[in-house]
């Protein structure tokens, strides 16, 4: 319902535009030469320009954006495994310790242990 109402203000507005801005002007683009275009014209192709432009460099600001975040997931896991392992190696350790303590020569076996 937004984009409706969006797309009727900015209809209204290139209507209002258009009414008021047609007179002919002539376009220098380097070395060619347009006459006679109408104003409303070249103010909507400016505009429409301007939104490509735009809609590209957002393209490559979220490609850019998305690399960055894979290459950050990789080292989050990476980091993720390494905090498993030193665990299990803290939880083996602390097995050793108690047999140790307790003067033990069965090993203790923990149903818990990861």
């Amino acid at each position: 319902m937004i984009d409706l109402i969006f797309l009727l203000l900015t209809g209204s507005v290139l209507a209002y535009i258009s009414k008021y801005n047609l007179e002919p002007v002539t376009v220098n683009l380097g070395k060619y030469t347009i006459t006679d275009v109408p104003l409303f014209y070249i103010i909507v192709g400016s505009l429409l320009i301007g939104l490509v432009i735009s809609f590209l460099m957002q393209i490559f600001r979220n490609v850019s954006n998305s690399l960055t975040l894979r290459s950050n997931k990789k080292v989050i896991k990476s980091g993720q495994n390494e905090v498993l392992e030193l665990t299990k190696r803290v939880h083996q350790l602390e097995l050793e310790n108690e047999k140790i303590k307790n003067g033990t020569g069965l090993d203790v076996v923990d149903t818990n242990a990861l």
